[in-house]
Formats: structure tokens, C-alpha cells, sequence
């Protein structure tokens, strides 16, 4: 079975939390690359506190569980977004 390359995106309330994931994504799940952090400023909203932070994970085998990542994202007050 061919799988494509896959990309998961965790949203996180903050830059701080997504620090945080970013740096321990490596250790917890097996990620070759390293996670991109991107500032994901709500609608309308120029202000950083009402910006979410997104961790994106390149998963080019598709092997990452994604229940796994979730409940790794609300550890952080976050979530995996659906594709």
C-alpha cells in the first residue's frame, strides 16, 4: 500500500507551548525533520495574544499516530487539526 507524504498541523494556544512541543517532538515520536512553528493570527486580529501557534510535523511515511499527537497536543491545551 502506497502511502503520500503526510503533514500534521498542532495548534497551540501560544508561542511558549509550541516551543515546547516543537522541542519535544523528537523525543516522544519519531519525526526525521524538525517541526516548523508559524504565527496563525486569528481573523481580523493583529494582536499576538489572540494568535495561535501551529506546530507542523512532516510525516512522509505516514506513521505517526495521530490519536498519539492529539492527546500530545492537549497536554499543551492544544489539538491535532483534521485535514
Amino acid at each position: 500500500m502506497w502511502v503520500s507524504d503526510v503533514r500534521h498541523v498542532l495548534v497551540l494556544p501560544d508561542r511558549d507551548a509550541a516551543r515546547e512541543v516543537a522541542e519535544e517532538l523528537p523525543d516522544r515520536f519519531a519525526v526525521g525533520e524538525e517541526p516548523q512553528l508559524l504565527r496563525d493570527a486569528l481573523a481580523g486580529e493583529d494582536d499576538a495574544e489572540d494568535a495561535q501557534w501551529l506546530v507542523v510535523v512532516e510525516d512522509p511515511d505516514g506513521q505517526l499516530d495521530t490519536a498519539a499527537l492529539d492527546a500530545f497536543a492537549a497536554e499543551y491545551e492544544g489539538w491535532l487539526e483534521a485535514p
